[in-house]
């Protein structure tokens, strides 16, 4: 069984949050490292609703990140099926109701408890993940202003394709389908086509949607790519799909307009896990071609100096994004402000422009762009395929570069070994490239480019 309808889920929490309740105090600070399924749904409610603090983290971490994470919460206990991970992280089996894999390790006390509800990591840009702090009423409240702004469309299946660890699909789509009363499908991650951090089978992603008679889902950049070409190259479109919401990163409008063309309901949004997920969001009945979408009920936007802010709680956060707002207020997203470029010409280029109209092209699946004091950008390319000749792709570059300006286009590149993933480094878990690491891999080869 791996559809969790609101019954079933108030059944299984409240049971959970009763046993977590009965070992407090020994309990305050709960790991989650699992699959997609029920028990992870139940559980996080369960922390909740017992005031245990719970830090969900992603399988896909590597054994050090992992190690930072249990060390950086204070954390007490862990949810994990792997006994022998569990151990090599300082746990020991203890066991729980219902037979559920449950590891405890002794730490020193703190004065106070946990004030946070959820301690979500971010794999950012550097190797140690980041923790963010939520409360339950920020994590609630997002979910509420999404599923206001979706209630005309009348959702009543959402599929969860991204790791439930992940807090866009733990807020965007498990709390948000629950207070819409719709029911949530959460199988494992590999029969919805996730292999890992960054591996994706569009054509398993689109037999499970069919399967499971999604009505919504939630995507990724690259999965979107994926989806696309897939279709193109007539696979199935699901009939069942009535809204597939869009982040992670920004994204081209010219892969937009292709999934469109190919038949795929897709909306981008913009948000962040410091201010607890969804900022703004496209809908059906409020979109605006090439921007993130409106703010969503809960949030407030504000552009200062060129930079987006987000109030959260009594402050304004800023969240290092370039961006803009029109007079209607639609939120256009323009790159990172610590990734601009300034070439030799004096010209301002954020990478994050060149690289969305590179990877909107079928053949590139991933792209990294660098230029700095250069007279012309210079990239780094990974092929949709490995049987995709460098003619191809440089007929794909010649494509990207058809839609830009001059002092944007990719003059020079070259074609990576491997896949940007965050088990190889060079990816955060939503595809973003981590320019440092890539620059370290790639930078000889592309200093050598005449």
């Amino acid at each position: 069984m791996s559809v969790l309808d609101p019954e079933t889920l108030t059944t299984r929490s409240a049971r959970l949050a009763a046993a977590l309740r009965a070992m407090r105090p020994h309990v305050q600070v709960l790991g989650l490292l699992a699959d997609n399924g029920l028990d992870w749904i139940a559980l996080d409610r369960a922390a909740q609703r017992s005031g245990v603090t719970l830090v969900p983290l992603p399988a896909f971490f590597t054994a050090a990140q992992l190690a930072h994470a249990v060390q950086a919460s204070h954390m007490d206990s862990l949810f994990c099926h792997d006994a022998s991970l569990a151990q090599s992280l300082g746990f020991s089996p203890a066991g729980l109701p219902d037979g559920m894999p449950w590891h405890r390790r002794s730490i020193a006390r703190r004065n106070a408890s946990p004030r946070a509800s959820k301690i979500t990591f971010t794999s950012g840009t550097t190797g140690a993940p980041k923790p963010v702090q939520l409360s339950t009423r920020e994590q609630w409240q997002v979910a509420h202003s999404i599923s206001d702004a979706l209630r005309p469309l009348r959702l009543r299946r959402h599929l969860c394709l991204l790791p439930l660890a992940l807090l866009l699909e733990n807020v965007a789509g498990v709390y948000a389908a629950e207070i819409a009363g719709a029911h949530c499908c959460v199988p494992p991650l590999a029969e919805v086509g996730m292999q890992g951090a960054s591996g994706f089978d569009a054509h398993a992603c689109l037999a499970a949607i069919e399967r499971w008679e999604a009505q919504s889902v939630i995507l990724l950049p690259q999965m979107l790519a994926a989806l696309t070409s897939a279709l193109e190259a007539g696979a199935r479109l699901p009939r069942s799909l009535r809204f597939a919401a869009l982040g992670g990163a920004r994204t081209a409008g010219a892969l937009l307009e292709r999934a469109r063309r190919a038949g795929l309901p897709v909306y981008e949004g913009y948000g962040l896990t410091e201010c607890g997920s969804v900022v703004t969001l496209n809908h059906p009945d409020a979109e605006r071609p090439g921007s993130v979408g409106r703010p969503l009920a809960h949030a407030r936007v504000r552009i200062e100096r060129g930079e987006i802010e987000v109030r959260r709680q009594s402050r304004w956060f800023p969240t290092g994004d370039l961006g803009r707002l029109d007079a209607d207020g639609f939120l256009y997203v323009e790159g990172r402000r610590k990734n601009v470029l300034i070439t030799s010409f004096g010209r301002n280029v954020s990478p994050e422009w060149p690289e969305a109209e590179l990877v909107a092209q079928p053949a590139i699946a991933q792209a990294a762009v660098f230029g700095e004091a250069r007279a012309q950008l210079r990239a780094v390319l990974v092929a949709a395929s490995a049987a995709l000749s460098d003619a191809a792709l440089e007929r794909q570059v010649d494509a990207a570069n058809a839609r830009l300006p001059d002092y944007a286009q990719v003059r020079r590149w070259v074609r990576a070994d491997a896949g940007f993933t965050s088990q190889n480094g060079l990816a955060t878990a939503n595809g973003r490239p981590k320019r440092e690491a890539i620059w370290q891999t790639y930078g000889k080869r592309l200093d050598a480019l005449l």
